[in-house]
């Protein structure tokens, strides 16, 4: 599994740094956007597998979506979307967390899993505003796409320190009942990791003294929220019963499984390095 794992993130890691440095925003836009609907097609088949029509039906309406979004995107700007469409996403986040704060605490019984529309509804609100926030960073400035590689890396690298921590000091368990397989020790790991990465960026990118430090608590805090999105896709699989999202990334199970901390930390750093870097 771990072999797995690398050799797939050796294939991918240098395809997507090329792509946020190398390319422009809008063909970046068009990339990201392939990559939601991979990630919206395994959404639908936790919402319903067993019907194909539907599927199909809802990755139509998720690039409908899309589609207008980046509309209202190049219509409007990089304010208006930080201010109208990330930021409220913030708020859904914290539903999400009661959700799984719920979840975790129905001891005794199972909850009964949210209908199919409220789970298509919510999978709207869980997909697209990552795509909005990722495409708002890289287009914000200079900067734009080195941010965009600083965020994809701090995910990474607190991911990595969570599977190592957790695989070596793992004890107690943070959410058994929703992902069994986390552990605070884990979060700690990705703490850490995320701490000196985001250090070393900031000072990378001529960041200095209260902005440095603002910078560090945003990674900080960014790679606390990211451990919300992992959960919340973890605690939607297990109303399905399913261990992964899909089999597309081997050792990283499907394209869901691969973004899910990405689907809550991204439009929280976008709202988060606009309000610091005024980007």
């Amino acid at each position: 599994m771990l072999r797995q794992r690398i050799l797939t993130a050796l294939v991918l890691v240098p395809l997507v740094v090329g792509g946020v440095l190398g390319l422009g925003t809008q063909p970046l836009a068009l990339l990201l956007a392939a990559v939601i609907l991979l990630a919206g097609w395994e959404w639908a088949s936790l919402v319903d597998s067993a019907r194909t029509s539907a599927r199909v039906a809802y990755l139509v309406l998720l690039g409908l979506v899309l589609f207008g979004t980046a509309l209202a995107w190049q219509a409007h700007g990089v304010p208006a979307a930080i201010r109208w469409t990330l930021a409220p996403a913030l708020l859904g986040w914290v539903i999400a967390g009661g959700w799984v704060v719920a979840y975790q605490r129905s001891a005794g019984h199972r909850p009964a899993a949210p209908g199919p529309w409220t789970l298509r509804i919510v999978g709207l609100l869980v997909l697209v505003p990552p795509w909005l926030a990722l495409v708002t960073v890289h287009g914000s400035g200079p900067e734009g796409p080195w941010l965009v590689l600083f965020l994809l890396v701090l995910i990474w690298t607190a991911d990595s320190g969570a599977y190592f921590a957790g695989r070596r000091f793992g004890r107690h368990k943070l959410a058994s009942r929703v992902s069994p397989g986390k552990s605070l020790e884990g979060v700690a790991g990705a703490l850490l990791l995320g701490s000196l990465f985001t250090l070393a960026a900031g000072v990378g990118l001529g960041i200095a003294g209260r902005t440095l430090g603002l910078f560090l608590l945003l990674g900080v805090a960014t790679v606390l929220v990211s451990v919300l999105g992992d959960l919340f896709e973890s605690l939607v699989k297990r109303y399905r019963d399913v261990k992964d999202s899909g089999g597309l990334l081997p050792g990283h199970g499907g394209v869901l499984d691969r973004i899910d901390s990405l689907t809550a930390a991204a439009p929280f750093f976008a709202v988060g390095q606009f309000w610091i870097l005024g980007a």
